[in-house]
């Protein structure tokens, strides 16, 4: 199954989430007050994610994510921090650079998102 933007939001924030609250889990609830999304919204996305096999529920609602988005929620994270490092060392206002990091984080090609990680590391 293929990931359209709001798949990998989803992803990425389950991923952030897990991150920021290690061993608590995470549950469609707070994934929609994360994203400020209705519950329909994430119920219907979860579902979406969990039969492509991008995470799994269990009995209790609790989510995690498979190997497979895993690999997808920290590719998507990493753009997100490279880029908003990116756009602020370009002077742009941190809130800024984060909102326009979060679109460009899904279109940037493979390889102008490894050309602008390469400048990042050979000019700090």
């Amino acid at each position: 199954m293929s990931l359209q933007e709001s798949g990998e939001m989803y992803l990425e924030t389950i991923y952030v989430l897990l991150k920021e609250n290690p061993g608590a889990g995470v549950r469609s609830v707070d994934i929609g007050t994360h994203m400020g999304y209705s519950k329909p919204s994430v119920s219907r996305a979860v579902g979406l994610l969990k039969n492509g096999g991008f995470i799994k529920v269990d009995k209790d609602g609790f989510i995690t994510l498979t190997e497979t988005g895993k690999y997808i929620a920290n590719k998507i994270y990493d753009r997100h921090n490279t880029l908003t490092e990116f756009l602020t060392l370009l002077g742009v206002e941190k809130d800024t650079a984060s909102e326009d990091a979060c679109k460009i984080e899904h279109v940037i090609s493979d390889s102008s998102f490894e050309a602008i990680k390469n400048f990042l590391s050979e000019n700090k």
